[in-house]
């Protein structure tokens, strides 16, 4: 049996919502467990009576009340008629529960990557939300109209998100290192009928002016009836050039009419979110109000353990799903506190500088932020107080065993860090944290409460300790409502169900561990198969990352004789060139620690490894160009000149 790096106190175990959980239910419904494991069986077998449980536990806020939980429980959408329908009867509206605090309490701390800092009020947002309504209300929009943010992580974002939604309309955002052409793939389908943009914003201590593009967004979709113009890089922008623009200030009317939320059907449409978008044009998921309200309300209260004393923090930018989940923390009445800017800006001091300065209890980042903390050197132990800290959330790619041993060497002793796993798709996590087990190395915690999460081998059985798909084998209400522009459903269906009959495959490869935890192994597209064994890219990353001289890498099967042989792509510390000594430094470090048939056969330097504008390496691209196979859409990336350094590689023609 593994030893846990972390086991959660007795004190912090009985004082956490997960706890409080439990106790009502044993109030209100006499049910009694004996662990988690048996409060997540009880919650995947029992779905209606677990749901609306969570509903009532977290006050969820509804205009009129649902006949009953769930109907047609048994199919998910496309799967079949009829299909899942939650929560059948109730209207509710999402802005109304994220704005039940409405008082002095600090809801939003905005930080830019140059210094600036603002606060807003609980009563300062309703104010503001219920100004730019009013505004929107007069230009037209309506329940079901789409409204597109090209905009930074700022309060405006949030404000303008909450106005829109407030009347009904649908929500979609992508942040503003987006070029012309990956917004167009984006927005250009939803057609939007209000653009909410920005003049500029810091990153990496440059000043990028995005007014030209805002013109040319404006100017490309025809269903744009009204800009409304955000300043960050300057006190007040000439619009002029922008037709129908306005000046956010200039929107928020001070001789509004009282907030009205419009009362909708738990299943109305609340976002419009994309995937990726590196092998065509991004796939519109549309999410619901009630599923993402109600899953998130969960995650946060029960997983994350987050109320209103705490200060939620993640890094982010509006184009991730992780924006969408952290601005849900209002519905928990905690502080958010937002950072625009680059994460490693003044060696990433910015972003543990304001873990102090704000109290954040609750701080959120990535995989990559975390190692690259390690790379440089830092020991945030030594250098602050960290005494708010209580969790560590990672996501966008698997966190390393090394990583898991720096956070508990050298950033935090106490402090619960919890991997999370799901994606854009279920617009929260399939896995992720838990405040009352203990951490162990290289696992994520548990599996979801409500989310029937299995592992199932080549012969569609479910396992543990073995690796395999991971599926969800039964609805829950965060499934999408479908895709944008997917009249008969097929194109929904082929992405999720296409694999297994009614059964949500989800394109990761994991593993179920002895301990209940999760292990994600990669993408299930991007597993290499070398000899016909499937081996996940995180297992070799993992082993890379223990390679001082590294940076960072990616890997990828070559079709090669017949078979698949493995290659790997380095990036090392400036001044290191990759010598024979190195390689073999590589080699043998993973051969030791893997199998032989992991062990790449040919490393090669580069000098950057492509990611997409929300910081996910793309070894399909990578995979492609290596091939001579086009990358379909490079609009999705944010860095498209790195795919140069893997095309015609000579030393990948022997």
């Amino acid at each position: 049996m593994s030893t846990p790096l972390w086991t959660p106190s007795a004190n912090r175990i009985a004082n956490s919502r997960l706890k409080a959980f439990e106790a009502w239910l044993a109030e209100k419904h006499q049910l009694a467990f004996d662990d988690y494991q048996s409060l997540h069986q009880w919650s995947v077998d029992n779905p209606e009576s677990f749901w609306e449980s969570v509903w009532q536990f977290c006050n969820v806020k509804a205009h009129s009340p649902y006949g009953k939980v769930l109907e047609h429980g048994g199919t998910f959408p496309t799967c079949g008629e009829p299909s899942a329908a939650w929560f059948p009867g109730a209207t509710l509206n999402f802005a109304e529960n994220l704005l039940r605090r409405r008082d002095d309490k600090i809801a939003i701390v905005g930080l830019l990557e140059n210094g600036q800092r603002r606060e807003l009020s609980y009563a300062d947002l309703y104010t503001q939300v219920e100004q730019l309504a009013h505004t929107l209300r007069e230009q037209g929009v309506e329940a079901g109209d789409r409204v597109a943010g090209f905009m930074p992580n700022i309060p405006e974002t949030v404000v303008a998100m909450l106005a829109a939604t407030s009347i009904g309309a649908i929500w979609s955002s992508c942040s503003p290192d987006f070029g012309f052409q990956g917004v167009m793939d984006r927005f250009d389908q939803i057609q939007p009928k209000v653009l909410f943009a920005v003049d500029g914003y810091f990153y990496n201590g440059k000043t990028i002016n995005t007014l030209d593009r805002v013109k040319s967004i404006a100017d490309a979709i025809g269903s744009v009836e009204s800009v409304i113009v955000t300043s960050v890089t300057c006190a007040r922008t000439d619009l002029t050039s922008i037709v129908k623009a306005i000046h956010f200030s200039d929107a928020l009317n001070p001789a509004a009419a009282p907030l009205h939320f419009a009362a909708l059907p738990f299943d109305h449409p609340l976002y419009i979110m994309y995937s990726s978008g590196t092998t065509g044009t991004p796939k519109c998921i549309v999410h619901s109000a009630g599923g993402t309200l109600l899953q998130h309300l969960k995650e946060h209260q029960l997983h994350t353990d987050i109320g209103p004393d705490d200060v939620l923090f993640y890094f982010t930018t509006c184009g991730w799903m992780m924006w969408n989940w952290l601005v849900s923390g209002l519905a928990s009445e905690c502080t958010l506190v937002l950072f625009d800017g680059s994460p490693f800006a003044k060696r990433g001091r910015l972003l543990l500088d304001a873990i102090d300065r704000e109290g954040i209890t609750v701080f959120g980042t990535s995989a990559k932020f975390i190692a690259a903390l390690e790379k440089a050197g830092h020991k945030p132990s030594q250098d602050y107080q960290l005494a708010s800290l209580k969790t560590i959330l990672s996501t966008g790619s698997p966190l390393s065993h090394e990583s898991f041993d720096y956070v508990y060497r050298d950033f935090k002793q106490d402090v619960c860090l919890s991997s999370i796993s799901g994606g854009t798709d279920i617009i929260s996590c399939f896995v992720l944290g838990n405040p009352t087990l203990p951490v162990y190395k290289g696992q994520i915690q548990c599996i979801g409460l409500g989310m029937a999460v299995e592992i199932w081998n080549d012969d569609s059985q479910p396992v543990t300790g073995e690796k395999g798909e991971l599926v969800c084998t039964r609805p829950f209400p965060c499934c999408p409502i479908g895709f944008w522009n997917d009249e008969d459903g097929s194109r929904f269906h082929k992405a999720y169900f296409a694999q297994f009959t009614n059964i949500w495959a989800h394109g990761d490869y994991g593993e179920i561990t002895p301990q209940h935890g999760m292990v994600i192994h990669g993408r299930s597209d991007a597993v290499l198969n070398p000899g016909g064994v499937r081996i996940g890219t995180a297992e070799i990353y993992r082993q890379v990352e223990k390679v001082d001289a590294v940076l960072d890498s990616i890997v990828i099967g070559q079709s090669w004789e017949d078979d698949v042989r493995v290659v790997l792509f380095v990036v090392l510390r400036e001044g290191i060139s990759l010598d024979e000594e190195l390689v073999q430094t590589i080699k043998a470090t993973i051969r030791q620690n893997t199998t032989p048939r992991h062990v790449p056969a040919k490393v090669l330097q580069v000098a950057d490894i492509p990611r997409t504008i929300s910081g996910k390496i793309v070894e399909l691209a990578v995979r492609n160009v290596v091939h001579g196979e086009p990358v379909k859409n490079t609009d999705a990336l944010a860095n498209p000149e790195a795919l140069e350094h893997f095309r015609g590689r000579p030393e990948l023609t022997h």
